[in-house]
C-alpha cells in the first residue's frame, strides 16, 4: 500500500506555489471575469501538469510502465509540432472582426503601429537584461496583447519560456482595464480627455472593398514579411469567409464552434509549459515585469503618438484614442469609451476607438510577423 502515498513523497514547495497561481487564475476567470476561456482552462490545467507523478504527462509507473500523458501530446502535436492550435484560433478571430470601421477612417491605421512600440522597447530591455535575442523577441510579443499571437511567435523562435510568457500576456490582457486608465492618465490633462470628436462617418464600405481588402493585405504583408504569411493569411481567410456572404454557416461556425473548442484546448494544452521546476524561476519574475512594460510601453506609445498629431491638425483628436491601438479587442475600445464618460458623460468615442482598436489587430500580426523576419536574419 506504500506506493500509494508516494506521490505525497515527491512534492514540494514549488509544486504548492504552482497550486497556488492555477487557483487565483481560475479565481480571477471566475469571480473577476478575466478571460475566462483561457484563465480557468490554463489554471486547472496548471493544477494538473503539477500533480506529482501527474498521468496528463509522459512518464514511467512502476508496475505499469510508460504512459502517454494527454496534455503532453496536445502540446508535443498542436503547438511544437506544428502551431497549428493557435494558428486554427485565427481563422476564429478573422471571421469575427468587422474591419469596416478602419476601412471607413484608414487614417487610424497610424495608431495600431503607434501603440506597438512596446514590443521593440521590450526586446531591447530584454535583452539588456541577459536573455538571448531569440526569447527576448518572444517576450517582447507579449506587447502584441495577441494572446495567441503571443504562443506561437515564442513556439516559433522556439523560446525556452513559453509557459512564463503566455500566463503574462493573458495575465496582462485580462487587466488591461486596470492597466490601460492608470497610464493614459499618466500622459494626459483632463483638458486632453474632455476632447471632443466628430461623429465617426457614416460612409458605407462597399461589399468588394470587404472582400479585397484580406486578400490585399495578405499579399502585401506576405512581400514584406513572408514569415508572418501563416499568421495573416488564416487571420484574413477568416475575415474572407464573413464578408463573402456565400459561406456563411462556415463563417458562424469559424466565430463560434471553431474558436471555441480550440480556445479551450489551448488553455489547458499551454500549461504543460507550466511546470514547476520550470516556471518558478527568476526569469519568470523578469518576464512577468517585461510583460507590463511592454503593456504600458504600448499604451504609451499610441497615446504620444495622438498628442504629437495635435500639435499639426486643427481638429484635434482625444489622444486616449491612441491607446486603443493594441490588439486586445475589443476590450481596449470599451476601456477608452469608460474613460471618456467618467470624464463627460455626453462624450461619446466608442466608434473611434473601435476604429483604433481593429488597426491594433492587424498591426499586432504585422508587427509579429516582422520580427519573425528580422529575428531569422541572425539564426
Amino acid at each position: 500500500m506504500e506506493f500509494l502515498f508516494e506521490s505525497f513523497l515527491l512534492l514540494t514547495w514549488k509544486h504548492l506555489v504552482m497550486y497556488g497561481i492555477g487557483i487565483t487564475m481560475i479565481v480571477l476567470a471566475i469571480r473577476k471575469e478575466y478571460e475566462p476561456a483561457l484563465l480557468l482552462p490554463m489554471g486547472f490545467g496548471a493544477i494538473l501538469v503539477n500533480l506529482p507523478a501527474s498521468g496528463v504527462l509522459n512518464q514511467v509507473f512502476p508496475g505499469i510502465g510508460e504512459t502517454s500523458g494527454v496534455i503532453q501530446w496536445l502540446f508535443e502535436t498542436g503547438i511544437e509540432a506544428s502551431e497549428v492550435m493557435p494558428l486554427l484560433l485565427f481563422i476564429g478571430i478573422g471571421a469575427m472582426i468587422d474591419f469596416s470601421p478602419i476601412l471607413a477612417r484608414p487614417v487610424f491605421f497610424l495608431f495600431g503601429a503607434a501603440a506597438h512600440f512596446g514590443i521593440f522597447a521590450t526586446i531591447t530591455f530584454s535583452v539588456l537584461l541577459g536573455f538571448d535575442l531569440r526569447d527576448a523577441a518572444a517576450i517582447g510579443i507579449i506587447g502584441a496583447a495577441d494572446g495567441p499571437t503571443t504562443i506561437l511567435v515564442s513556439q516559433v523562435l522556439r523560446s525556452q519560456y513559453v509557459g512564463p510568457i503566455a500566463v503574462a500576456a493573458y495575465s496582462y490582457m485580462a487587466l488591461v482595464p486596470i492597466i490601460q486608465p492608470f497610464t493614459v492618465k499618466l500622459v494626459t490633462t483632463k483638458k486632453e480627455r474632455l476632447i471632443r470628436m466628430e461623429a465617426a462617418s457614416g460612409t458605407a464600405v462597399s461589399k468588394r472593398i470587404k472582400i479585397i481588402f484580406p486578400i490585399a493585405v495578405t499579399v502585401i504583408v506576405g512581400f514584406i514579411a513572408p514569415a508572418a504569411v501563416a499568421l495573416i493569411g488564416f487571420l484574413m481567410f477568416g475575415n474572407l469567409l464573413r464578408e463573402c456572404t456565400v459561406l456563411d454557416s462556415l463563417s458562424e461556425a469559424a466565430q463560434k464552434n471553431l474558436s471555441n473548442l480550440i480556445t479551450l484546448l489551448l488553455g489547458i494544452t499551454i500549461s504543460f509549459t507550466m511546470r514547476a521546476e520550470h516556471f518558478i524561476t527568476v526569469e519568470t519574475v523578469k518576464i512577468l515585469s517585461l510583460g507590463l512594460f511592454a503593456f504600458i510601453f504600448d499604451t504609451l506609445g499610441g497615446v504620444l503618438f495622438a498628442k504629437l498629431l495635435n500639435i499639426f491638425l486643427k481638429k484635434k483628436i482625444n489622444p486616449m484614442i491612441g491607446a486603443a491601438g493594441i490588439s486586445a479587442f475589443p476590450m481596449s475600445a470599451r476601456v477608452i469609451q469608460k474613460m471618456a464618460l467618467k470624464e463627460d458623460p455626453s462624450n461619446f468615442l466608442l466608434m473611434h476607438a473601435v476604429s483604433a482598436n481593429v488597426s491594433g489587430q492587424i498591426a499586432s500580426v504585422a508587427a509579429s510577423g516582422l520580427v519573425l523576419s528580422l529575428i531569422a536574419q541572425y539564426f
